[in-house]
């Protein structure tokens, strides 16, 4: 048994939920786990249930609209690391991340043992350089690491994403499915008029719907829903969007944070997979789930924003494709008979 293991996974929420599985594993060799996370990841890190404590930072080199190095930042990371007595720090990154410069960092707060994949020769940073190969799932990723590192998961998990929820009331009333438009990443949504008809079609077939999204995204949930869906845009918090998802029958999605929180509450997922990565690495994990993209040249861009005319991976895609792959995971049902 380590004593107080940290744990680094500093970019988004989606990041954050993918290395759950990961995080029990580390909790189970350890008497405290701690996790370091970037203020994108810190929702999705106090829903995880083995962590004891959760520490935020911006780290400028991972970050997605990476903030300039401020030197008294550095300096209170690294004191409060030395002052938190770390006995090994593992830390988790995706494969086009360096965990070195925090590496370097914890050095300096005398952590006596780093473990962390990394591609590039670390010197002294490391006490474990482990290695994966290119297409593996970040779960499977995250978890080689900590078993390299030491750790396992408990007898009877299997591995699976994982969160805790208030469990809150369904927000209506028999089956609904959601659609959820919304994605952190611009290339990697579908598009607003895309997802209208959706709506329309699901709401002719008797579905009930519900459209979620950010606060900042109020005005693209209503124009989705329209008046055929219950919009809950703005109103919910990543707990009460897990409960949500938990009830539902199925979720439409991009790749985006939502898509994995669906799936650590075990509900099927139609995936709108734009090529920017690879979907070997990022689809939703150990549920049931479609996926949905147009292969294009220009695969594997992680473009933030696409420059590619008409953004075919993604808007090519009909929503009559979609809803037919909706209906592959969820067949409508006919709310009459079930109510009766």
């Amino acid at each position: 048994m380590t004593g107080h293991v940290l744990a680094a996974r500093c970019d988004s929420l989606g990041d954050v939920l993918l290395t759950g599985p990961a995080l029990r594993a580390l909790r189970a060799g350890a008497g405290r786990l701690t996790l370091l996370c970037g203020p994108r990841g810190r929702a999705a890190a106090e829903l995880l249930p083995a962590v004891d404590a959760v520490r935020t930072w911006h780290t400028p080199w991972i970050d997605a609209e990476p903030k300039p190095v401020d030197p008294a930042a550095v300096d209170e990371l690294v004191a409060w690391a030395r002052a938190e007595g770390f006995d090994h720090a593992v830390i988790f990154t995706s494969f086009h991340q360096s965990p070195l410069p925090l590496a370097l960092l914890l050095r300096l707060a005398g952590v006596p043992r780093i473990s962390a994949i990394s591609v590039d020769f670390p010197g002294s940073l490391l006490d474990l350089r482990h290695r994966v190969g290119d297409d593996v799932h970040e779960v499977q990723r995250a978890l080689s690491l900590a078993h390299a590192a030491g750790f396992a998961l408990p007898g009877g998990d299997v591995g699976r994403l994982r969160v805790r929820r208030p469990g809150a009331a369904p927000p209506v009333a028999g089956p609904y499915v959601v659609v959820h438009p919304g994605t952190s990443v611009p290339a990697r949504a579908w598009a607003p008029e895309h997802h209208r008809a959706l709506v329309i079609r699901l709401a002719a077939q008797g579905r009930s719907v519900v459209v979620t999204g950010a606060a900042d995204e109020r005005a693209l949930t209503a124009s989705v829903a329209g008046d055929d869906a219950l919009d809950l845009g703005g109103a919910l918090s990543l707990p009460q969007l897990a409960d949500v998802l938990a009830g539902a029958d199925a979720v439409v999605v991009g790749n985006t944070g939502p898509a994995h929180l669906a799936a650590a509450v075990g509900t099927p997922v139609v995936s709108l997979f734009a090529p920017t990565v690879p979907a070997a690495r990022w689809r939703p994990w150990a549920v049931p789930h479609e996926l949905l993209g147009i292969e294009v040249p220009c695969a594997g861009c992680r473009a933030r924003e696409c420059h590619a005319p008409g953004h075919p991976c993604l808007d090519d895609l009909t929503p009559d494709a979609v809803a037919d792959a909706l209906e592959r995971l969820a067949p409508a049902i006919d709310r009459e008979e079930v109510w009766a």
